[in-house]
């Protein structure tokens, strides 16, 4: 009986498992974590401290960087002490607490995408009626129903998932606690509840998709109609940075969540998760700011104040 109350700690089969350079993935991992904390932690940062990065566009991509810490911390934390202190369980609680997160996190992005996908419409089909359209009251009613929709995801599967009779070995094979890999360790018939999931993640990724394949077919359509060769160059560089990001972010979830389960192992699953979870945090700040002149600016003039206030610091003394 003890086996069905689902109460019992469950033993986390991660990526250094796996792995004959565990030690070596390890560190790997763990600079990729400290570059996606501090990557992020700057941008948001820098939008918040320079005035001339007080614009709809910035707000996303510093509210697409917390998602991106936040996200980043929910599994990649767990992961290295698992490696450090040999320990690898997870209670019941803990598994549906992280479940619970990184849908939540995970589906409020997809919505963000698609909402930073309909700014950059609004700003290169419409830029006289942009400052209306994308008020500072708009985007934070934009923003704050890409977290409630992302939470009904949370509040909706995690529950479900968890409530399962467990039955079978404790081993999740995967990094963290994700639906599907958690499902395998079920002994009930969860068919339904698979289809279900299907169709909600589908929803999920059809909704924001429909919005940003639609945004960018009028954007693609308004820049081919420009005169100008700078404004077309600008429209690409904003709105490729965005695309590269959403290629990298909705591509990971659709194998995830949308391909057959003839399509996936539990080696396949783990490096796609890490890949979106892990890797993908790390890379935005990248894409935003390498090609993103404003951010880079921004960037300058905050060392520069930096290395004056150290100068003046060092000649007080």
């Amino acid at each position: 009986m003890a086996n069905h109350t689902g109460q019992l700690d469950f033993i986390l089969v991660g990526l250094f498992s796996q792995s004959k350079h565990a030690a070596l993935l390890c560190v790997v991992v763990v600079v990729i974590f400290l570059m996606a904390l501090s990557g992020n932690s700057i941008l948001i940062l820098l939008i918040y401290s320079d005035a001339h990065l007080h614009t709809p566009m910035y707000f996303f991509i510093s509210q697409l960087s917390l998602m991106d810490v936040m996200y980043i911390s929910v599994t990649a934390p767990k992961m290295l002490m698992d490696q450090i202190t040999g320990v690898s369980k997870i209670s019941a609680p803990e598994c549906g607490m992280q479940m619970f997160l990184y849908l939540t996190i995970g589906g409020s992005e997809y919505f963000l995408l698609a909402a930073m996908a309909y700014d950059r419409y609004v700003a290169i089909c419409h830029p006289l009626r942009y400052s209306v359209l994308m008020s500072h009251r708009v985007c934070l009613l934009l923003v704050s129903g890409c977290w409630i929709l992302g939470s009904v995801d949370g509040f909706m599967l995690t529950p479900i998932t968890m409530t399962f009779p467990f039955c079978r070995s404790r081993e999740i094979h995967h990094f963290f606690c994700e639906v599907p890999a958690v499902m395998k360790l079920s002994c009930s018939d969860t068919s339904l509840y698979e289809t279900l999931m299907y169709l909600c993640c589908v929803l999920m990724l059809l909704i924001p998709v429909t919005v940003i394949s639609s945004s960018y077919s009028f954007i693609l359509l308004t820049i081919h109609r420009m005169s100008s060769a700078e404004g077309r160059k600008k429209a690409f560089a904003t709105c490729s940075s965005h695309m590269a990001v959403v290629i990298l972010f909705y591509g990971a979830a659709a194998y995830n969540y949308m391909l057959p389960s003839s399509y996936h192992s539990p080696e396949k699953d783990m490096v796609v998760s890490a890949f979106y979870t892990i890797l993908t945090p790390a890379l935005n700040p990248l894409i935003y700011s390498l090609r993103n002149k404003d951010v880079t600016e921004a960037l300058k003039k905050m060392l520069n104040e930096v290395s004056v206030f150290q100068r003046s610091k060092l000649f007080l003394h």
